[in-house]
C-alpha cells in the first residue's frame, strides 16, 4: 500500500464520508427517522445518534484525554457488569425529534472536525481499548460512520457508489486481525494473511503479500462490508484461500468493543 494519509487527508475524507450520510438523512420525516435498520432493534434514528455520541466522546478524548479516559474505564468496567453500554445515548436519541437528533450529530462532528485538526502524528489519542495514533483514531471515526451509514442506506433501500474512502476501512480491517481474534479470546493462526482488493476505481489495494498459501481477494466493497460486519461472508463475491484466512473471516471486526454477532447469511445464500 502507498503511504500513510496525513491528518488533513483523512479528515478531507472524514468529512466527506459523514456529508454524504447526512445527505441520506437530511430530507427524512419522522417516520423515516423510526425506519428499522438491519441491526436489530436499532432504527435510523439510533445509528445517527450512536455516530453523534461517538463523535462528542472523540472529540474529548482530544481536548481531555484524562477526563476522558476515566470516562472511558467507567464505562468498560459497567460493560463487564452486563449494563448495556449503548443504553444511555440510545435513549437520549429517542428523546429527541429526527432534527434534533441530526442537529446533535451536526455539532458533534462539526466539533471533532475542528479539535482533530490540532492533532500531531506522534501524538496518542486514548480510546475504548489501547490508545491510539492520529491516522487511525480518523480512520476509525470515518469506518463507524462508513458502517453506520451502510445500514441507513439498507433501510432505505439505496446503493450508495463505493469510494477511494474505503481504504481506510480497509485497511483497519486488515491490522485488525489479531485484535479480531483476541477480542474472543482465541489465539490468531501463525502466519500472514495477503488481502488482495480491487478498489472501485479498478485500482489494486494488497497487504501482506508474503502471505504465503493464506489469501483473501475480492473487491474492496465486500471486504469492507464483512469486516465491519454489514455482510455475512457468504453473501459477497470474496475468495478466501488457507486456513489462517478462513478462520480470520469468520471472525473479522474492525470495530473496537465486544464481538458483534455479524450479519446472518441471506436467504439466498443460506
Amino acid at each position: 500500500m502507498a503511504s500513510a494519509p496525513t491528518v488533513s487527508e483523512l479528515l478531507a475524507d472524514l468529512a466527506d464520508e459523514q456529508h454524504d450520510l447526512d445527505s441520506l438523512v437530511d430530507p427524512l420525516d419522522e417516520g423515516g427517522w423510526g425506519r428499522s435498520t438491519p441491526a436489530e432493534g436499532w432504527a435510523i434514528r439510533d445509528q445517527i445518534s450512536h455516530l453523534a455520541f461517538f463523535d462528542e466522546a472523540a472529540a474529548s478524548a482530544i481536548t481531555d484525554p484524562d477526563g476522558f479516559s476515566d470516562a472511558a474505564r467507567r464505562a468498560m468496567e459497567s460493560a463487564v457488569t452486563g449494563t448495556d453500554p449503548m443504553a444511555e445515548h440510545l435513549e437520549r436519541g429517542r428523546s429527541m425529534s429526527g432534527a434534533e437528533v441530526l442537529a446533535w450529530w451536526r455539532r458533534a462532528r462539526k466539533d471533532l472536525l475542528a479539535v482533530a485538526a490540532g492533532l500531531s502524528p506522534g501524538q496518542r489519542v486514548p480510546w475504548f481499548g489501547p490508545a491510539m495514533s492520529p491516522a487511525s483514531f480518523l480512520s476509525a471515526r470515518l469506518m463507524e460512520t462508513w458502517a453506520h451509514g451502510q445500514d441507513v442506506a439498507d433501510s432505505l433501500g439505496v446503493t450508495r457508489r463505493p469510494t477511494g474512502r474505503l481504504v481506510h476501512v480497509a485497511q483497519l480491517g486488515v491490522r485488525a486481525r489479531p485484535f479480531s481474534f483476541a477480542v474472543r479470546g482465541l489465539e490468531p493462526p501463525p502466519g500472514m494473511v495477503t488481502v488482495d482488493l480491487v478498489g472501485p476505481d479498478g485500482e489494486r489495494w494488497v497487504w501482506d503479500e508474503d502471505g504465503g498459501s493464506a489469501w483473501v481477494r475480492g473487491s474492496a466493497l465486500d471486504f469492507c462490508l464483512v469486516v465491519t460486519q454489514r455482510r455475512h461472508l457468504s453473501d459477497t463475491g470474496l475468495v478466501v484461500e488457507g486456513d489462517a484466512a478462513r478462520r480470520w473471516m469468520a471472525v473479522a471486526q474492525a470495530f473496537a468493543g465486544q464481538p458483534g454477532p455479524g450479519r446472518a447469511p441471506s436467504s439466498s445464500s443460506a
